[in-house]
């Protein structure tokens, strides 16, 4: 299965109009944590996995690419 949660996280975060430091305070990680996950060279925890769903409103399957549906 290929990993896309880092795609999905920069079209959602983009589809919400917000930056990069606005998600990672959102969730409780720094900015370079969260540049990480969009750029591919991190995978969140399951913790961060979470809040990242509730963040965006959307299920964690879809945001790890498991489907399409949100």
């Amino acid at each position: 299965m290929e990993i896309v949660i880092n795609t999905r996280l920069k079209e959602l975060r983009k589809e919400k109009k917000e930056t990069q430091v606005t998600v990672a305070a959102a969730i409780g990680v720094t900015e370079q944590y969260y540049q990480k996950l969009e750029y591919g060279e991190n995978l969140p925890g399951i913790e961060n996995t979470w809040k990242l769903a509730d963040h965006f409103n959307v299920t964690i399957d879809y945001l790890v690419g498991r489907t399409d549906e949100r």
